[in-house]
């Protein structure tokens, strides 16, 4: 039996306490929250979430503990109608994230996963399934390699979410069609502070290369040349889990066939609106949201 999907998610997934500060505090120094949100999230859990809000088939391959925070994950994904059949659950604890958001958007992440091992490349049967997107975040690296090998001549399109250098995103890079990177992978994987030769050095693999910059847009590498998107201009009160659902947001423009440039603005978009509201899950737009906001950025640059 084939089990077909628009995007399959694999990685990391947590539960996020986020907590709204007016300052982060310093040593020895207590402070009140003046806002408290608790959902899902992690990079690929986000990415398969925000997917399926913009009309998608999405499903999530990771792990989540046998705990009340797993439980609450576990709710939120089939709320938001994401496949669960490839998550596994045990003893281990549900990996946990405390994040800070200061008024202008910028956050600190602490986050806690020790005694929550990869999963190993059996834990989870692959072979039946048949996604047009597979979206890698790293964090699940042997069964990340499993699934290649599964889906190597299938012609599926392999994104990796290229957040952090660690072994996990090491060991994808050159086996993925798209790179989507931080500004900060970018830097210390390639040794270049400029981020358009950073794409360049990316670019040998033979993938397509896009590294986010934040505030200050993208650049991008690809066969057909280079080039480089401004951001859209937001008001942004909290910037958790942009880059994830400018990643969802990437591979679902992939299976939907969207032309390079629009792909990279649709991602833009989402990445934008996401930063508008507390916390990554509560605030990854729909696919009507991500529609009204780009119509009206379309108006104001014709009047």
């Amino acid at each position: 039996m084939k089990t077909k999907v628009d995007v399959l998610c694999v990685g990391h997934a947590s539960y996020d306490l986020v907590f709204a500060v007016d300052h982060h505090p310093d040593a020895d120094e207590k402070t009140f929250a003046e806002k408290f949100i608790a959902c899902g999230g992690g990079p690929a859990a986000n990415a398969a979430v925000t997917v399926s809000r913009l009309g998608l088939k999405s499903a999530f391959a990771g792990y989540l503990g046998n705990d009340v925070f797993g439980q609450r994950h576990l709710e939120e994904f089939s709320r938001e109608a994401v496949n669960t059949d490839l998550l596994v659950r045990n003893e281990s604890p549900t990996p946990l994230s405390a994040i800070m958001v200061k008024p202008d958007g910028r956050r600190t992440v602490v986050n806690y996963k020790s005694g929550t091992p990869p999963l190993p490349a059996n834990s989870i049967e692959l072979s039946g399934w048949h996604p047009q997107v597979v979206l890698f975040d790293g964090h699940e690296p042997e069964i990340s390699l499993a699934l290649l090998k599964v889906l190597k001549n299938r012609g599926t399109s392999t994104v990796l979410d290229a957040g952090s250098v660690h072994r996990g995103t090491l060991n994808l890079l050159q086996r993925v069609d798209y790179v989507v990177a931080s500004q900060k992978f970018a830097r210390e994987c390639t040794g270049r502070e400029d981020p358009q030769q950073a794409a360049l050095k990316l670019g040998q693999t033979g993938s397509a290369v896009v590294i986010t910059l934040g505030e200050a847009g993208l650049v991008w590498k690809n066969e057909a040349g280079s080039g480089r998107l401004p951001a859209f201009s937001v008001n942004a009160v909290d910037t958790t889990g942009a880059g994830d659902a400018f990643h969802g947001a990437f591979a679902a423009g992939l299976a939907s066939g969207r032309p390079w440039n629009d792909l990279l603005t649709y991602a833009s978009a989402v990445g934008a609106l996401c930063c508008t509201g507390y916390g990554a899950r509560p605030a990854i737009p729909t696919a009507k949201e991500v529609s009204e906001f780009l119509k009206k950025r379309q108006k104001s640059k014709t009047r």
